[in-house]
């Protein structure tokens, strides 16, 4: 199992970050943001499932991933102009712990050694994501082994 963006920091660090939070629900079919709005907090999800999804020009594309417990919600945040680069709806009822984005980039820069581990995490997040839609775009795509054409010799 990942480990979690809060397991991943310095039980201090934790404890300060954990001051900047508060306890949220959202129940299902709650859009949390949308791509483009404003990326001013984030979320780690205690219960519940949340899809991201790519909407575009009216129409929605679809769902791009399904987060659960533990996983980070949102990490836009981190990274100027603070926007989001998708959308985000509750699939069932949903209970988090919600972060003020501005406090905790304050946060970030008044203590660097927390400041580090913090985007580290997100980073190993956002990779992680990256390399998941990777290969689902490439499972989608790749001919399956029976298509393919071996070459004669």
């Amino acid at each position: 199992m990942a480990m979690t963006l809060l397991n991943a920091l310095p039980g201090q660090g934790r404890d300060r970050l954990m001051e900047f939070s508060r306890p949220v629900s959202f129940t299902a079919g709650t859009r949390i943001f949308e791509d483009q709005g404003p990326a001013d907090r984030f979320w780690v999800i205690r219960t519940g499932a949340v899809n991201l999804d790519l909407r575009g020009h009216g129409r929605e594309v679809g769902t791009v991933d399904m987060l659960g417990h533990g996983d980070l919600l949102g990490w836009s945040w981190l990274v100027p102009p603070y926007t989001w680069h998708l959308g985000a709806e509750a699939f069932s009822l949903v209970r988090a712990d919600e972060f003020d984005a501005r406090a905790v980039r304050a946060l970030c820069n008044e203590d660097p050694v927390l400041g580090l581990a913090l985007t580290r995490r997100v980073l190993e997040v956002v990779a992680d994501r990256l390399q998941a839609t990777r290969v689902r775009l490439l499972g989608v795509d790749a001919p399956q082994e029976s298509e393919r054409t071996l070459p004669h010799r």
